[in-house]
């Protein structure tokens, strides 16, 4: 933390709350830092000379004659390739055991990049699993969200695709994650010999809960310095977003504002959308793609966290556990990726639409064939054709573990399609028909 000259320390704090503090000052300003009874705080409100502070830490503890300092300065992260393979806390400092990082400081939470300075996201972004390369395929310069219950593996998709994207970096924000899940990613990166390219800022559930709110916007800083200066392509993963939010609603509830649906603060769409809008493809070639893990709350898609998420994203990834194979799929009904029309068929195979089309129309058919099973109706051959067919196509296409290039998910999409259908039940385009027909019958 960097301190600005002759200083004036303030020992009367008006009123205390449960993360919050009050205290009259002239000198104050909108995000400021501050340190209170020698912990971090925060400005996050100025009314008149009324200036209220949150406290990362909590106020417990703190008397009403408290020393209190203003930095002058905005959180900042010192940015250099330096970051590269390095574990930061919320403060940017680091928690692998390393040497501090030197190298020029930056603000955090600076404003978007302005619309004329952006291009039209137009590269593809492979992760090697197919319910998301074949069927909601993710472009630089995108924002998305993984929505899943808190029971599913997500900390295990993201590490897979941190892994497995094709992105010159990689910036992970871990908000709230276990110990164990913090572990899990280091363990991961560290056999996997990838740490030279993923930088992680890491909030466990073991740090103040406040503190969840500096780990995005330390991630984003970060990738705004490697997608800007030094023009790479960088996929930033938040998880999870949802915690994100409660620490929000604590801040907010705290400061003794109304809330809004589900006790979220009113600001919460203004305050998402800051993050997710820093997803941006510049001209220059470099790009910030956001992919993030919100949990659902019993499952509840209506919830203002996911409902405000949809507004603002490009579409969604939907994880659910697929009871006929026992793994947990990409479903492709409720998964969307708005911006797929850009790449696919362009920056990959001709035949990509057209597959994608037929093969979730197919495992459509196979879900209404399994409605008619548990209603006790008979079943046409055809309908059977379509449960064995799905079955397939979750294990070999749709479930997380599968890890192939678009073009394999492609050929294994025909053989699905010759070893279960006829040519005219798979309505494609007569052209590509004859061209990549893979009649397995």
């Amino acid at each position: 933390m960097e301190y600005k000259a002759f200083q004036k320390i303030f020992y009367k704090v008006n009123r205390i709350n449960k993360a919050t503090c009050v205290l009259q000052s002239h000198m104050a300003s909108y995000d400021e830092m501050a340190v209170v009874h020698g912990r971090l705080a925060q400005v996050v409100k100025i009314i008149g000379n009324n200036v209220t502070l949150q406290v990362f830490s909590g106020t417990d503890g703190i008397p009403t004659n408290a020393e209190v300092m203003f930095t002058g300065n905005p959180p900042l992260l010192k940015v250099s390739t330096e970051l590269a393979g390095r574990f930061f806390n919320a403060y940017g400092k680091p928690i692998d055991g390393g040497p501090e990082v030197e190298g020029e400081n930056r603000p955090l939470g600076g404003p978007t990049v302005n619309p004329t300075q952006r291009k039209r996201p137009s590269e593809l972004i492979p992760t090697g699993i197919a319910g998301i390369d074949l069927n909601n395929t993710i472009v630089t310069g995108q924002k998305i969200p993984f929505f899943a219950d808190p029971e599913q593996p997500y900390n295990q998709v993201m590490a897979d695709v941190a892994l497995r994207a094709k992105a010159d970096r990689i910036i992970l924000g871990g908000i709230g994650l276990t110990h164990d899940d913090y572990l899990f990613y280091k363990n991961v990166f560290e056999n996997a010999g990838a740490l030279d390219r993923i930088v992680s800022f890491i909030n466990t559930t073991e740090d103040p809960s406040i503190e969840r709110l500096l780990i995005p916007d330390m991630a984003l800083t970060a990738a705004e310095y490697f997608a800007i200066d030094r023009n790479e392509k960088v996929l930033v993963l938040l998880t999870d977003v949802a915690l994100y939010c409660d620490a929000l609603s604590i801040v907010s509830n705290n400061m003794d504002q109304i809330s809004s649906k589900d006790n979220m603060p009113a600001s919460l769409y203004s305050d998402l959308a800051r993050l997710y809008e820093k997803a941006v493809q510049f001209p220059q070639g470099g790009s910030i793609t956001i992919i993030a893990v919100t949990t659902l709350s019993g499952g509840d898609i209506t919830h203002a966290i996911p409902d405000n998420t949809g507004y603002i994203t490009e579409g969604q990834l939907f994880l659910r556990r697929d009871s006929e194979i026992g793994k947990t799929i990409v479903d492709p009904f409720r998964s969307l990726s708005r911006l797929k029309q850009l790449v696919i068929g362009k920056k990959t195979r001709e035949d990509h639409p057209q597959v994608m089309n037929a093969a979730v129309r197919l495992y459509s058919d196979a879900a209404n064939a399994r409605t008619k099973q548990e209603n006790g109706f008979d079943l046409s051959d055809y309908d059977k054709r379509c449960l064995r067919y799905a079955k397939e196509y979750s294990e070999k296409l749709l479930a997380i573990d599968v890890n192939i290039d678009i073009d394999k998910m492609l050929d294994t999409s025909w053989e699905l399609f010759g070893r279960y259908f006829k040519k005219e039940e798979v309505s494609i385009k007569e052209e590509l028909m004859n061209k990549y027909w893979n009649d397995k019958s």
